[in-house]
């Protein structure tokens, strides 16, 4: 392994094996060989904190402990949060059409944005939710979740660097933010009425019971598969599939494909997929 004479912990082939089979069985993730590097240098923050002197130390502890503290630690640690205002930009025009398309038929719109990360993603489904109808309409909520705990409380606090806004049009930023003062200066703060629109709580999709609840009108599960094989992917849209409205939609990633999952969803084009006929 790359750099394993200057590490500074011991982390064997076999530690590695142990994080993959731990990480999958808690979260579903599949890690690939490749990312034994990445593994090394997050965990070793852990080892770090809980004074731990070996990776092999710091496993035997986690599987022995009862601390769902510590088992949060260590699938925060392993997940990917990679996610900007408005990412994978020709969804939300998709959305903004799906919303008026029903619009009609539809007190109530639900979405849930299963995979929130520090919040831009489900705070770019409520902006365009709200260009929607900017003079009133269904009443819409956004249901946000995430397996990261860390991530949701940066989300809910809905405050972001001036860095992390830059792909916000301004007339956008101007409508829905707020210049930060005292000490968030120099950062921009949702606006209340969109917060008012968004729910967060963690939910891990390998859990039993889900807390979301039905029926949906949208599902955004974008870049999240990617870190699943075929087997769970398939069973977590076949659990989508009673979630949803017989029209409603599910958004994924641009790399993601449900070829495999064609008796359950039906692509639309554009990582967009309605529910198959045979699944309805």
């Amino acid at each position: 392994m790359s750099g394993a004479a200057a590490r500074e912990f011991e982390f064997r082939p076999a530690d590695f094996e142990r994080v993959r089979k731990l990480i999958y069985a808690k979260a579903g993730i599949s890690l690939s060989i490749a990312k034994q590097d990445m593994v090394y240098s997050r965990l070793a923050r852990r080892l770090r904190v809980t004074g731990m002197k070996s990776f092999e130390q710091y496993l035997n502890r986690l599987e022995q402990s009862r601390s769902a503290m510590e088992w949060e630690s260590f699938v925060n640690a392993l997940t990917t949060n990679l996610t900007s205002f408005f990412r994978e930009p020709h969804h939300f025009p998709l959305l903004a059409g799906y919303l008026r398309e029903i619009a009609p038929r539809r007190r109530q719109i639900n979405i849930w944005c299963c995979a929130a990360s520090t919040g831009e993603e489900p705070y770019s489904i409520a902006m365009t939710v709200a260009d929607t109808f900017p003079n009133g309409g269904p009443q819409v909520s956004v249901f946000c979740s995430d397996l990261d705990t860390d991530v949701l409380a940066i989300a809910e606090k809905g405050v972001y660097a001036s860095d992390r806004v830059d792909k916000i049009p301004p007339d956008q930023l101007k409508r829905y933010f707020t210049n930060g003062v005292g000490s968030q200066a120099g950062s921009y703060c949702v606006k209340p009425e969109l917060r008012r629109m968004l729910s967060f709580r963690r939910l891990n999709l390998l859990d039993p019971v889900w807390s979301v609840k039905g029926p949906l009108d949208v599902i955004f599960c974008r870049n999240v598969m990617i870190y699943f094989d075929k087997p769970t992917q398939y069973k977590i849209l076949s659990r989508f599939v009673p979630l949803l409205q017989p029209d409603g939609r599910l958004f994924a990633g641009h790399s993601e494909s449900f070829l495999h999952a064609a008796d359950l969803f039906r692509s639309l084009g554009k990582t967009v997929y309605e529910i198959a006929g045979k699944a309805r």
